[in-house]
């Protein structure tokens, strides 16, 4: 859904320096098809001794009843530190820590195609429409994180193409040349 590069992924996985695993998924993806590569993710991981996985969901009931339905079934539990927080607050306290980010994905339906690829900072804040969560949470919006205090080091990234695919915008953000 964020329409982010592999390679990034990597990246990313990397800076934070935890172990991670990639469950691969087609698209478009069946709900059965996603549910089982969960499932089988869960009991690996279960399987190692994760009895908790965090989510970062804000105010989406939902889906967090989802997750802890999914969850309860694979016999864990799903953690959301960030529950009922101020979106706002948030943001504006993820800047102030450090982090970056850029829009990689858009709801052209809720926000408009030209912050495709904008990085996440105190401008694009003020320039949220009214009703555009400022974290993204309804789905206006995805972003990748290329910077901040959870990563050992930064992740030099360029903004490329903008295309339309499936409803959605996408900015392709690459590996900046360094």
């Amino acid at each position: 859904m964020h329409g982010v590069r592999g390679s990034l992924l990597d990246r990313q996985i990397a800076a934070l320096d935890l172990p991670a695993i990639k469950v691969l998924i087609p698209s478009p993806c069946p709900n059965d098809i996603y549910e089982a590569r969960m499932a089988q993710a869960c009991a690996d991981i279960k399987a190692q001794g994760v009895m908790h996985i965090v989510f970062g969901g804000l105010f989406l009931e939902d889906i967090r009843a989802y997750r802890e339905e999914k969850l309860a079934a694979a016999g864990m539990t799903a953690i959301f530190p960030l529950w009922g927080r101020d979106t706002r607050a948030l943001a504006d306290e993820m800047l102030a820590a450090g982090l970056v980010a850029h829009l990689t994905c858009i709801d052209p339906g809720k926000l408009d195609r030209r912050f495709a690829g904008r990085r996440f900072d105190s401008a694009l804040l003020q320039d949220l429409p009214g009703g555009i969560d400022p974290c993204g949470e309804n789905g206006e919006f995805h972003t990748f994180v290329s910077e901040g205090p959870m990563f050992r080091n930064p992740i030099a990234v360029s903004v490329g193409q903008v295309v339309e695919r499936e409803g959605y915008v996408f900015a392709d953000v690459e590996a900046a040349n360094t």
